[in-house]
């Protein structure tokens, strides 16, 4: 992903510094990554398994779910997303305020794995209640909400595919390709429970509030409404033309 904002240049590839807190949650995410492979009973200690947590009393799964992944291509796509967004938060919070939001909405994530099977047993039954869950995507996309909510008017730009829009509408255009080609395995739960703790956490401090509201989305799809129409006025006006100077 491309963003468009603050840069120099006004258009750039990932952030400008990598601040010493996404280095260490990095770092600490590969350390992690080996240890899960070679290290015996770290898998399954670590997953979340819905029935461990609440009937196992294996209570440290909803903290150290977020730092196991199931391949290396898992980690390294959070990873990469963390780097690519993290990085300009963590330079405007500061180390100690980012950690605190990056590990809030990673365990609140989990706790919501952990006990939204409980609530869906009715639906689904109990198999979703022994089926492990990793990966710090919880955590990742309340540091994507973040981001957009912090500079809401940012292009971002898709590499595959190659689509633009405002950082404001980030989260929905996720949510959209991961179910539209996101596979079975992966867990809208814990994608959903990062997004609402990490609302809940900047609408507390006031920060979440007037950017993210019902009627504030209504004004930016009106907004984007009204482009479309100009955009397509604009283009019957230049074929118009283009039509005339052909006939004469």
């Amino acid at each position: 992903m491309y963003g468009r904002g603050h840069q120099p240049s006004g258009i750039g590839f990932g952030p400008p510094i990598t601040p010493p807190i996404i280095k260490q949650i990095l770092i600490a995410n590969a350390i992690v990554f080996v240890a899960q492979f070679t290290i015996p009973g770290v898998w399954d200690y670590g997953a979340i398994r819905p029935a461990l947590v609440w009937q196992g009393g294996y209570l440290w799964q909803p903290f150290t779910y977020m730092w196991l992944h199931a391949g290396l291509g898992h980690l390294a796509m959070n990873m990469f997303v963390l780097w690519m967004f993290g990085s300009q938060l963590a330079l405007l919070w500061g180390a100690r305020r980012f950690l605190r939001f990056y590990l809030i909405c990673g365990v609140g994530a989990g706790l919501m794995i952990a006990t939204v099977p409980y609530l869906l047993m009715g639906v689904v039954g109990s198999s979703g209640l022994v089926i492990p869950t990793v990966g710090a995507s919880g955590a990742i996309y309340g540091v994507l909400l973040g981001y957009s909510l912090t500079w809401p008017d940012r292009t971002i730009m898709l590499i595959f595919p190659p689509v633009a829009f405002r950082a404001i509408w980030l989260i929905p255009a996720l949510f959209f390709m991961t179910v539209a080609f996101g596979g079975g395995n992966v867990s809208h739960i814990g994608h959903l429970g990062g997004v609402v703790v990490a609302w809940f956490y900047l609408r507390r401090s006031g920060e979440a509030g007037g950017l993210f509201s019902l009627e504030r989305l209504k004004y930016r799809w009106r907004r984007y409404r009204m482009r479309q129409k100009l955009r397509a006025v604009r283009h019957e006006e230049h074929q118009r033309r283009y039509d005339d100077k052909t006939l004469h």
